[in-house]
């Protein structure tokens, strides 16, 4: 069994959001959902995130201006990015970032579990 450290899942797309925190749980993570970039940032798990997974396109701060602002705050929380709007501009950019990885929606499984053991630091 893994340890429990947490994923936070950042998605304005609650179905999105369900599924992945479903599989995030089924891999043996422990798993918080928020609705948008400003609800994480206000919530008690922020200190607690070991692993980021943000959408690109939210309304108010997107995923990598999420991204930018921890990073500007001193909480460099590995982040993975994911998008349904290919884009070569954003996803360039956010890499040169720090994002660790940039998926687009449908996410394959196999894809973001190795991104996230990628982020924690698991064989």
């Amino acid at each position: 069994m893994r340890d429990l450290r947490l994923i936070a899942i950042v998605d304005d797309d609650q179905p999105f959001r369900d599924s992945m925190k479903r599989l995030m749980v089924s891999l043996g993570y422990s798993v918080e959902a928020f609705p948008s970039a400003e609800n994480f940032l206000a919530s008690p798990s922020l200190s607690e995130t070991a692993c980021l997974i943000a959408d690109v396109n939210m309304p108010g701060m997107t995923g990598p201006e999420l991204h930018r602002h921890l990073l500007d705050a001193g909480r460099a929380i590995p982040s993975i990015l994911v998008t349904a709007y290919p884009d070569d501009r954003i996803r360039n950019g956010a890499l040169r970032q720090g994002v660790l990885c940039f998926l687009y929606k449908p996410v394959d499984d196999q894809d973001l579990e190795e991104c996230v053991r990628s982020a924690l630091h698991e064989p």
